[in-house]
Formats: C-alpha cells, sequence, structure tokens
C-alpha cells in the first residue's frame, strides 16, 4: 500500500511502543513491572471526577467553542498570573486535546517548510517526529551530563541565529534536570540577539520539583520573550489524568487564534465534561498534588540507591518529573546468556526479555548509552524491579 511520504520521516512513539510490548506480555501471564510509560500511576482526584459526572448529568456533552471553554480559559489564565508570574488573558489561552496537540499546533501554526527548529538533547520522542511531519528540520543541540544535560548559553548562540523555533522543557524528559533560574536568564539573554526565534516552553511537569528546586518559568525571568513564545502545560501528570486528554497553550493572542483555526479543522475542541472537571482540578483543593510529589521523591531515592549498586551503572539525582536517567554504556561489551551488550536499545530488550521490566533505550530520546526509567510506580514494584536487576546483573559476564 502506497502511503504519504511524510510517514518515512517519522517511528511510532518509542515509549508506547514499549508501554505495548509490556502489555502483550502480561497479557501472555508474565508479570511485568513497568517503567516504560510517563504515566503517574495515581488515580484521577476523587473531586475531579466527580466534577466530570455531575457535567454529565447536567447535559455537558455538546460542542464548546474551539478555544475551549470561557471559564475554563479564564481559570488557566488566572492560575498562570498567580502561579508562575504571566499576564495572560483568557483571549492568550487554548485548550488542547492533551499538550502534545498543543506542540503539535504551535509548530503547524509557527513553521514553513525548511524552518529549524531547536531541539536540545536528550529530548522527548514527539519533539522531532512533529517537527518533521511540519515539514521542519529538527536540529539536534547536544547537552552533557556533567551540566545536568542542560543546554549551554554557547551552544544555543552557535544555532539560534536564523532558526525559527527553540523548545525548551523543564523539569526534563527523559533527565528530570531542572533549570535554575539564573540558567534561563542566561539563555534568555541568546535569545534576546535572535528576535526571530520563537520559543516553545514546555511546562507539562510543572509541580514534580524537589530538594528544593524551584520551578521558574524563562517568560517570567524574561517578560520580552512573551510576544514570541507558547507555554504548552495540562493535566495529565499534575492531576493524573493522562487518558482525559487536555492540555493548554498560553501565547500571543495572534498566534494563539492561529491555533484555535487549526484545532477547529482537526479535533474541534476538547472534550466537554473533561474541561468542566478540569476547573475543579485548578480551582480545588491541591492535595494530592503536594501528595504525588512528596511520593514521587521518596520513590526516587529508593531507586536511586538501589541502582547506585549495581556495577557499571551511574546515575546523576534528577530534581524534577518522575525519571532517572542512568549512563549504561559502562555495561556494553559484557555479555548476558551469550549475547555481547552492544546498545541501550538491545540492554532494554534483555531487560525485558531477562528481569520483565520495561525500560526505554536513550536512543529513543537522541543520546545513545543511557537508559530512561520511570518510578511513577509503587514502592513494592520498584523493589522488586531492583531485585530482578541485581539477578540480572549477576548473570552478566565481563
Amino acid at each position: 500500500m502506497e502511503l504519504a511520504r511524510r510517514l518515512d520521516r517519522i517511528q511510532p512513539s518509542p515509549t508506547l511502543a514499549m508501554g505495548a510490548r509490556a502489555r502483550v506480555l502480561k497479557a501472555r501471564g508474565v508479570d511485568v513491572i513497568d517503567l516504560s510509560v510517563g504515566e503517574p500511576d495515581a488515580d484521577t482526584p476523587e473531586a475531579i471526577k466527580e466534577a466530570a459526572v455531575r457535567a454529565l448529568a447536567a447535559g455537558r456533552t455538546k460542542y464548546t467553542p474551539a478555544a475551549g471553554l470561557p471559564e475554563l480559559r479564564e481559570a488557566i489564565a488566572e492560575k498562570l498570573a498567580r502561579v508562575n508570574g504571566l499576564p495572560y488573558r483568557a483571549e492568550n489561552v487554548l485548550v488542547t486535546v492533551g499538550a502534545k496537540h498543543a506542540i503539535f499546533l504551535a509548530l503547524q501554526a509557527l513553521c514553513n517548510p525548511g524552518d529549524r527548529v531547536l531541539i536540545p538533547a536528550p529530548y522527548w520522542v514527539s519533539y522531532a517526529d512533529q517537527a518533521s511531519l511540519v515539514d521542519a528540520e529538527p536540529v539536534i543541540l547536544p547537552t552533557r551530563e556533567e551540566d545536568g544535560f542542560k543546554l549551554r548559553p554557547e551552544v544555543l548562540s552557535e544555532a539560534v541565529q536564523g532558526a525559527r523555533v527553540l523548545i525548551l522543557n523543564s523539569p526534563h524528559n527523559p533527565t528530570g534536570a531542572v533549570y535554575t533560574p539564573e540558567e534561563l536568564a542566561a539563555l534568555g539573554e541568546v535569545l534576546a540577539e535572535a528576535p526571530g526565534c520563537w520559543v516553545i516552553s514546555d511546562e507539562i511537569y510543572e509541580p514534580f520539583v524537589y530538594d528544593g528546586a524551584r520551578n521558574e518559568s524563562l517568560l517570567r525571568l524574561k517578560p520580552e520573550l512573551q510576544e514570541r513564545a507558547v507555554v504548552i502545560n495540562g493535566f495529565s501528570k499534575a492531576y493524573a489524568m493522562t487518558g482525559w486528554r487536555l492540555g493548554y497553550a498560553a501565547g500571543p493572542q495572534p498566534l494563539v487564534a492561529a491555533m484555535t483555526t487549526l484545532q477547529s479543522h482537526a479535533t474541534s475542541n476538547a472534550t466537554t465534561f473533561a474541561q468542566v472537571a478540569a476547573i475543579e482540578a485548578l480551582q480545588g483543593s491541591q492535595a494530592s498534588v503536594e501528595t504525588m510529589v512528596r511520593t514521587f521523591r521518596e520513590r526516587r531515592d529508593l531507586l536511586l540507591a538501589g541502582l547506585r549498586r549495581l556495577p557499571g551503572l551511574s546515575c546523576p539525582t534528577p530534581q524534577g518529573a518522575f525519571y532517572l536517567f542512568p549512563k549504561v554504556s559502562g555495561l556494553f561489551g559484557r555479555t548476558w546468556r551469550g549475547q555481547v551488550i552492544q546498545s541501550s536499545q538491545q540492554l532494554a530488550e534483555l531487560l525485558l526479555e531477562g528481569a520483565a521490566t520495561a525500560t526505554v533505550p536513550g536512543t529513543a530520546f537522541g543520546t545513545e548509552g543511557y537508559l530512561r526509567l520511570s518510578y511513577a510506580a509503587s514502592t513494592e514494584r520498584l523493589a522488586e524491579a531492583l531485585d530482578r536487576w541485581q539477578a540480572f546483573w549477576e548473570e552478566m559476564e565481563p
């Protein structure tokens, strides 16, 4: 069958693909511990679910404006002002079918064929493919583990002139890095010298910061960038609402209007009763978010301690999100059951086969030699995963 050539430029999401493989094994009776998917294991808070039920009972099942319910847009604008110090109004906000679609709409609205989209590596798996789908050129910018996998101003300076978009993500997937205000300000100084470059600021992991780290907004620190930047956020991570598919974008009104037009021809609008529930998420108790942050920090520490006992593996301490990104290249060349480990992809496959543990190889994020582990699993499951990895390590030969 002949399909569109644009499909040649992309691949299925590696994180979802690994999760699908884990589910197939589970269906066959294998007790797989899935550390591959970026999804909180907590359930959506009851108050949010109850708000959705009330909305359904009240007949809130019709179309909304393409940009979203006015009252939700107002609530998002209020949150952005109160929490993030960003002076957006409802007209600057678009409610989308997940934060992923918000990024895609922004790229569609901003990029012409051949435009350069700057993406620091490691990067979330969909950034580069989404840029390719809008016929832009993804330009991968290197980072270093010794810098916390954060983009350095001098690297940005070398690439930013003539670029159309920089995608910046903090807290960061897959590494858990969190940019300091000083680091963001330094990047902002470089961006100030490149007036043609827009910023897509992906802040979906906003509440998940640890050890005194602060989740700061580049656009609050450098308000002059607000006229050429779009903030991306949503409800999936903070409120354990991944399946609800609800995100938002905030930016200059002309850009938001263009993205709204695109959405009107794609998804029409985000699900109506989910939007009603999102108002409760923003305006109701935040205790569930605070509990999840504390729980994730404890799990991070448990998993870190266990991984650091495994020879040939090293892992920095992340200050945000809910991932570890251990370096596994020290295992390359070692043998497990007659198979010489040569890549992170192969190691991930062997861990699934030999330890019934699903992870994601660093190559999925543009960086070989690492694995991404999600600690969005119970303490008991994480401890079991470490036991299985210990047994796997004991079978390895030099």
